[in-house]
């Protein structure tokens, strides 16, 4: 309501019947469609009928020009649709609402704004206006979504070459890059120089210092590993680099399946958990959406309940543990070790925590939406890092599109903060097989 500027609304009475039907119980649905209705009552107060049928003032919500007004449906639209659209379904009924206000009001534009396709084609079918809501898209198209990573100029590369000053701080190379150039990328963003040499840098804005590029550390090489495994490309280089970098509180990797997103993300937690200290513990939940029909309750304690919900997890632990080292045994005792040391938790009891110290991982992030990503975010506590990783093209959640969705709403927020990072990782590593059928079946 608060996001038209200087527009007026019309809601038709059979909108506050959808909104009454939907306020039972405590899903999120049922909670904005509370919220909703108290905005309303807040909104119409102890407002008389004159003054509802003159329409309510809506707050300023800084657009141009006056703010706009709120009107309700105050008496029957009359048979306004054909015989073909009956008025007894909701949608039929808005429209009938629409067909009346451009016939009352045929100087001034009426339009229908829905979330519902098939209520905006029936809309333009009958010569109404009918547009998407807007607001909720953090971009017109998802292939403008930041990719953290680019390639660097010529000129830059002439400029380390010789005129940069170079330093070392904390064993890591620095070059010093002028300020035009550096005006060009985000805090922490990825660099790299044409060609298949390991020119690979990461953007640091050093503040005081001015601007520098850092080396990247060769995660490909074979005496550097975490937890045992190697980059494979460029991108999950970059990747390893930024989930190992204690300076990052929240990374974000992108990536259809098999560019090994979850692996990286479970070696670099392992790694600062279990030999660094860095960390307590690894967090690991994601939203619980079945890709096929749902299997019903699953009984247990919250862990055996997320268990079903967490096969990558185990798929990944499969790998991390595979070592000759110690035999049948060895791998057991590794096994539960690591199984001690990660715990799986639930979306719907995360409200009200706080994480300590904790190492956490959000899979199948593309699937939350806005609301549920900021919850879980904000229960970062001191010392806390947040991954999120997941594929924007796989969203299996109803309402939730590539870009409205929550994953892309925080690659998009956090690109310009100097304790975030993000790449996505374009390369499959799974197998021949995951490889081609991504390529060719998508």
């Amino acid at each position: 309501m608060f996001r038209f500027h200087e527009h007026d609304i019309f809601i038709p009475m059979v909108v506050l019947e959808e909104l009454d039907a939907a306020k039972k119980g405590s899903s999120e649905v049922a909670r904005n469609a509370r919220q909703a209705s108290r905005l309303l009552d807040s909104l119409i107060g102890e407002a008389g009928q004159d003054s509802i049928l003159a329409g309510l003032a809506l707050p300023s919500a800084g657009g141009n020009g006056s703010p706009g007004r709120v009107f309700f449906q105050t008496d029957d639209a009359g048979h306004a649709l054909p015989a073909s659209l009956p008025g007894g379904n909701p949608d039929n009924n808005i429209l009938s609402a629409a067909i009346a206000l451009q016939r009352e009001h045929p100087d001034t534009s009426t339009v229908v704004v829905s979330k519902d396709i098939n209520l905006r084609i029936k809309a333009r079918v009958l010569g109404i206006r009918a547009e998407d809501y807007l607001d909720d898209m953090v971009l017109d198209d998802a292939t403008l979504l930041y990719g953290g990573m680019s390639e660097l100029p010529r000129s830059t590369l002439e400029f380390i070459g010789t005129e940069s000053r170079q330093w070392q701080q904390d064993g890591r190379s620095y070059f010093s890059v002028n300020e035009a150039q550096a005006r060009q990328w985000d805090p922490n963003q990825c660099l790299y120089a044409p060609g298949s040499g390991n020119t690979d840098f990461i953007f640091r804005d050093m503040g005081e210092d001015g601007a520098a590029l850092e080396s990247v550390r060769d995660f490909t090489a074979k005496g550097s590993t975490v937890w045992g495994i190697r980059a494979r490309n460029r991108e999950q280089n970059f990747a390893l680099n930024l989930l190992m970098d204690p300076d990052l509180d929240f990374v974000s990797l992108l990536g259809t399946a098999g560019t090994g997103k979850t692996l990286l993300a479970l070696a670099a937690g392992l790694t600062q958990t279990l030999e660094d200290k860095r960390f307590r513990e690894i967090v690991m939940t994601r939203v619980t959406v079945p890709v096929g029909d749902d299997i019903g309750f699953l009984p247990g304690t919250e862990e055996e309940k997320m268990a079903p919900w967490m096969g990558a997890l185990m798929d990944n632990l499969e790998v991390l543990t595979d070592s000759e080292i110690g035999g049948e045994w060895g791998r057991a005792a590794t096994n539960d070790l690591l199984h001690s040391r990660i715990k799986i938790r639930s979306l719907n009891y995360m409200r009200g925590r706080t994480f300590l110290n904790r190492y956490v991982i959000i899979d199948e992030a593309q699937n939350l939406t806005r609301k549920q990503m900021t919850t879980l975010i904000t229960r970062a506590g001191p010392g806390t890092k947040i991954v999120c990783i997941g594929n924007i093209a796989q969203i299996d959640t109803p309402y939730i599109s590539e870009t409205t969705s929550g994953l892309t709403y925080v690659v998009d927020g956090f690109k310009s903060w100097r304790h975030s990072g993000h790449i996505t990782l374009l390369r499959g590593e799974r197998s021949r097989l995951a490889d081609f059928a991504a390529e060719e079946l998508a």
